[in-house]
């Protein structure tokens, strides 16, 4: 989706007799596909025509399934030399755990990061599926074959991206370990300056329920939070000493306390004391910054975020809605040289669909 986004010409290679996946309809967007069973001998041999037409493959499936299919990175790159062979993993192309069936949430317990969130004596709470499927693994993959296309110019070859999500998992943790390199970090949940424990970096409820969150971290920006807030820093808890947090935070949740969201936001407005109200997903796309940049498009009827990032020469067009799978079989394979009469005869021998 990023890739197509920003301006790749992607074209899906979809099973034959597959459904569309309504967990893929917005992720789906930008692209074309081609239903092609890789297991017959002439649904491979058009898969094989398409890569060698091709800039970048992507591939997600366990190691080894690509290679049985005949469409692994040994057989691609003799075929062209310059493709980049991105491939998406879990734990690796190799090792003990590369076998072996995974998610989200695994990919992070292994790593370290999903015990670094959550509160203290409570179990640790999965952070939705952002940081391992989409961090640490697709956003790594789109870097890794962007680089690796930028170094073809120089080379004139391609070669294979390996991005499992617990190396960028790992990647992403950089910080985390310098701080406690540094004696800046501590493995005990919510004790730290940046998972919660501190409380100028936390949430607040207020009078209605909902909340705001507050990432005063800097002492200017304290400074505003407290005058906002009508409290005196003579007579505030010194944020310096960690063993005073619970005392202020104490003291912070019984001021949100006392009002509602809306009536905190404009007490904020403007100011630079880091306070945001903690909204929903349907209430995102009417928060006042992402409404005035237009941060969420509607594609297909259907309300959701635009591409980014943002370019000022070459800005990205408004997204075209998914297609059902194969959707584009015939105008691929017109494309790849394919006259009438193969495509019906590859169709009628179920090769592709």
């Amino acid at each position: 989706m990023l890739l197509a986004d920003l301006g790749a010409e992607v074209v899906k290679v979809d099973r034959v007799g597959g459904s569309a996946d309504p967990l893929r309809t917005l992720m789906g967007r930008n692209r074309r596909s081609i239903a092609i069973d890789l297991r017959h001998g002439e649904g491979r041999a058009v898969a094989l025509r398409l890569i060698d037409t091709a800039d970048v493959l992507l591939e997600g499936m366990r190691p080894g399934v690509a290679e049985r299919l005949g469409v692994g990175p040994g057989v691609c790159l003799v075929r062209n030399p310059g493709l980049v062979y991105g491939r998406m993993t879990g734990w690796g192309q190799d090792g003990p755990n590369a076998a072996r069936a995974g998610h989200d949430i695994d990919y992070i317990a292994a790593t370290g990061a999903l015990h670094a969130i959550g509160a203290t004596g409570a179990a640790p709470p999965p952070p939705l599926n952002l940081v391992a499927d989409f961090g640490g693994g697709a956003l790594y993959l789109a870097f890794g074959v962007l680089a690796a296309v930028v170094e073809r110019a120089t080379s004139g070859l391609g070669q294979v991206v390996d991005a499992a999500m617990i190396d960028g998992v790992s990647s992403l943790l950089t910080m985390f370990h310098e701080m406690r390199a540094l004696g800046l970090w501590s493995d005990r949940r919510h004790a730290n300056l940046l998972d919660g424990g501190a409380p100028f970096y936390a949430t607040y409820q207020t009078a209605d329920g909902e909340f705001v969150a507050i990432g005063a971290l800097e002492p200017q920006f304290y400074d505003a939070l407290l005058e906002r807030l009508g409290l005196d820093p003579a007579e505030v808890e010194d944020r310096r000493d960690p063993s005073l947090w619970p005392a202020l935070r104490t003291r912070l949740e019984r001021v949100f306390a006392a009002r509602t969201r809306a009536e905190w936001m404009d007490v904020f407005a403007g100011s630079d004391a880091c306070v945001e109200p903690v909204v929903t997903m349907a209430e995102a796309p009417h928060h006042p910054q992402l409404a005035w940049r237009g941060t969420f498009v509607k594609v297909g009827g259907t309300v959701q975020p635009g591409p980014a990032p943002r370019f000022d020469r070459t800005p990205a067009g408004l997204p075209s809605p998914a297609v059902a799978p194969g959707h584009d079989t015939d105008a691929v394979l017109g494309e790849l040289g394919y006259d009438a009469a193969e495509v019906e005869g590859l169709r009628h021998r179920s090769a592709v669909g």
